[in-house]
């Protein structure tokens, strides 16, 4: 019968193995990083399992299961270092980040650029610095020409004061959590940093880096980061930068918060764009209105069809495209309008007005989406006047950034519970909200009010329809024109664009 020791030496050949064919590890090197796990084991002696029948191919995931539940039982890993040990195993399986650089420029220059990030994918999600498994697992589906999805990974803040204290390293190393100095990062405690893995990337002249995101929002979602430790801005530099990542990866897209609290992510101290290969709804949004603009070659502006106030720049020229975004970009940061409660700046001077630009390359040429932001508030909207109004924040209290304002809404964790037990309190046939869901009153009203049947296929779909419906006037709110005509009037108005319609 096998010992727990002999289980132990057993895992970590099956998990070498595993690295051989998932995370690159060079066959030169096993003896080498078996000797490495056998230091974090604190195990002297090992009995090769070489010779054992394999019964199939284990991935890295499981096969590190296995080791790390044989080892606590040998009394090899305390309990409450699992987290520091996966991923201190990890690790040392992953290759270094130089190698990874090295294996993707390789792969870009032999195949292409998008091959080369789905390598460096696969690659993240073997090692564990992306949550892949967990990502496809999450609650997902579309309703009101929105993707509503619900995070299980992913923290929920509702004080964003808090969240960017949180993301902040005041002062320390790293500075913040997404600075370059977080790859191979071991952190205070728990999993750490130690598989991160990032690949160099030029936009503008200047060094940035690219990294997948671990929470996983989309299909091989991800971060594009400034080298420097530098404040998030919208402005030409900005979108000129976005134009160069599509020249270098054409299956992706890419775009930036509007860089200010309450309407631009939690990280403004450090600037970044966030993109992946996965188009979002907007990016196919039905065009309401198309126009020419006069004085440029081929360029056609869109004015969508969404629930919030954004156009579509159209070229096959980027010299054009970043022309006209420009334009609008400028315009729309000095725009006031008493009656639409728009003002440029707050009363102590700090801007209000931002754009959150996004392109894509399609047959048509460069696509520059530009939503219209502002984070003004009030005393009746305290948390933001464009923002979710206080009826939506049981579903989603967080700020709209740039993924949600292009539709694909990522929800908190807390909703698999509460809406579980929304969904037997329908089937049951309650009549009305019990105090434990309380505070989904406004969203129980409509469900009932909607409901002739209450069997539970019906009540789930429902409540799906529901949550879609509250996300679809959640953007809404984050409109910063009441109508599309004051949209098309708005950038009528631009100076430098002459419109004509198509």
């Amino acid at each position: 019968m096998e010992n727990a020791c002999d289980a132990v030496c057993r895992d970590v050949d099956v998990l070498l193995e595993s690295a051989i064919d998932q995370l690159e590890l060079d066959p030169l090197d096993v003896d080498y990083a078996r000797n490495q796990l056998m230091e974090l084991l604190d195990i002297r002696q090992f009995s090769s399992s070489r010779a054992l029948d394999r019964t199939g191919e284990m991935d890295v995931s499981s096969a590190l299961v296995a080791l790390v539940g044989d080892a606590l039982e040998a009394g090899l890993v305390p309990e409450d270092d699992v987290a520091s040990f996966a991923d201190r195993v990890l690790n040392v399986l992953s290759p270094s980040p130089a190698l990874v650089t090295a294996y993707f420029e390789q792969i870009e220059r032999e195949d292409s650029s998008i091959d080369a990030m789905n390598w460096l994918y696969d690659l993240c999600a073997a090692n564990g610095s992306v949550h892949r498994k967990q990502l496809e697992t999450n609650p997902h589906f579309e309703s009101h020409g929105l993707v509503v999805t619900i995070n299980t990974a992913k923290p929920e803040f509702k004080n964003m004061k808090k969240a960017a204290a949180g993301n902040a390293g005041a002062g320390g190393y790293p500075q913040c959590v997404i600075c370059h100095e977080n790859e191979g990062f071991a952190g205070a405690g728990g999993a750490g940093k130690r598989t991160l893995r990032t690949i160099p990337v030029e936009l503008g002249g200047k060094d940035w880096f690219w990294q997948f995101s671990p929470y996983g929002y989309f299909y091989q979602h991800g971060i594009c980061v400034n080298a420097q430790h530098t404040p998030m801005k919208v402005d030409k530099e900005t979108m000129g930068n976005l134009l160069d990542f599509v020249d270098r990866f054409p299956g992706y897209f890419i775009g930036c918060n509007a860089a200010l609290a309450r309407i631009g992510g939690s990280i403004l101290a450090h600037d970044h764009y966030q993109g992946g290969g996965q188009l979002l709804p907007m990016h196919t949004a039905r065009v309401l209105r198309a126009y020419r603009v006069d004085g440029y070659e081929d360029v056609t502006l869109e004015v969508l069809d969404w629930p919030g106030s954004a156009v579509r720049v159209v070229s096959r020229l980027r010299s054009e495209v970043l022309e006209v975004s420009e334009l609008l970009r400028a315009a729309w940061a000095v725009y006031e309008n008493d009656a639409f409660h728009i003002h440029p700046y707050d009363e102590s001077g700090a801007r209000q007005s931002s754009l959150s630009p996004s392109v894509i390359v399609t047959d048509r040429g460069y696509e520059m989406s530009l939503i219209f932001r502002n984070n003004a508030v009030s005393d009746e909207y305290p948390d933001g006047i464009f923002h979710a109004h206080p009826q939506y924040y049981p579903v989603k209290q967080e700020p709209i950034g740039l993924i949600e304002a292009q539709g694909l809404f990522i929800l908190p964790g807390r909703l698999v519970g509460q809406l579980a037990v929304l969904e037997e309190a329908l089937v049951r046939g309650d009549d009305t909200v019990s105090q434990e869901i309380a505070e989904f009153a406004p969203q129980w009203e409509e469900l009932v009010e909607t409901l002739e049947e209450r069997d539970r296929d019906t009540v789930r779909a429902a409540i799906r329809e529901e949550l879609g419906s509250v996300c679809y006037r959640i953007l809404e709110n984050t409109s910063v024109f009441p109508t599309k005509e004051d949209l098309e009037n708005f950038v009528r108005s631009v100076e430098g664009i002459e419109v004509e319609k198509l």
